[in-house]
């Protein structure tokens, strides 16, 4: 789910993972860590919202959904990505599923909800705490899973990769393997932008994404994950380098489009955008 953020002259948009039981109907919960490095979101919403504060949010949307027909669920959570899992464990429980939980974390830092999951689902929860020297073993998690079986996992893009290339290696299906990047965009080299429509040129620095620079400048492009999963951002260039880094677009797509949420242009040279 979107919230806006008017923050010191100008409007956040992040997106936030629902915690509350779905059949709840009158409640919405989302979970915010402080960052250190916060643009602004997780600072605004720790320090300044309050009780009886009011807050515009989108529309709900699933871009991470548990599979109907699966026999069996192995979901697993790097650090805050748990939180997209809080909402599918009580529809799981709910429906009586086979599932298990593995959790990697570093407790006094990402092992939030560690201790309700482990009292809640008993056998089903398996921890991994960094701190304890304790590794979550990817390639054990394909070994003796019944047919029909289905993987869903949130973290840093290290796990994802790791996964990926493991369910590949076992002959998983890439419809059996469900995922979604927690990470914010990363830093790369500054560049220039021109909007191909009216002319206006942009510099984007190292440390903003596009999009950012984008909705700074009054360019208004709709978004919902920013974090290059949900397509949602989508938008055609004209000319240019791009250094493409989402997951959504395959290459015939990204010869015309790219996802200015965490997609880049090249240091020399300036992208022209449709826009």
């Amino acid at each position: 789910m979107q919230v806006v953020l008017p923050i010191e002259g100008r409007t956040l948009r992040n997106a936030y993972s629902l915690l509350s039981d779905p059949r709840d109907r009158g409640t919405y919960r989302i979970a915010v860590r402080l960052q250190d490095d916060s643009r602004g979101g997780s600072r605004y919403l720790h320090e300044r919202v309050r009780v009886g504060d009011r807050l515009q949010i989108g529309v709900p949307s699933n871009l991470f959904a548990l599979h109907s027909q699966a026999r069996h669920h192995i979901l697993v959570a790097g650090g805050i990505g748990i939180t997209p899992f809080m909402a599918y464990l009580s529809e799981l429980q709910a429906q009586g599923a086979s599932f298990e939980l593995h959790y990697a974390y570093r407790s006094g830092l990402t092992d939030a909800y560690a201790s309700e999951l482990r009292e809640r689902l008993g056998e089903r929860f398996r921890g991994y705490d960094a701190a304890a020297g304790q590794r979550l073993q990817c390639a054990e998690l394909f070994s003796g899973k019944p047919l029909g079986s289905h993987l869903y996992v949130c973290g840093p893009q290290r796990l994802l990769d790791e996964l990926k290339a493991l369910a590949e290696c076992h002959g998983w299906s890439a419809g059996r393997l469900h995922w979604e990047a927690f990470a914010a965009p990363e830093p790369g080299e500054p560049f220039t932008v021109e909007l191909a429509r009216s002319g206006q040129r942009l510099q984007v620095a190292g440390d903003h994404s596009l999009l950012e620079a984008l909705e700074a400048a009054g360019v208004e492009v709709p978004n919902l994950c920013r974090g290059g999963v949900c397509g949602q951002c989508t938008t055609r260039y004209l000319s240019g380098a791009v250094e493409h880094r989402d997951h959504y677009l395959d290459e015939q797509q990204r010869s015309a489009a790219l996802m200015p949420c965490v997609s880049r242009g090249g240091c020399s040279g300036t992208l022209l955008l449709d826009l």
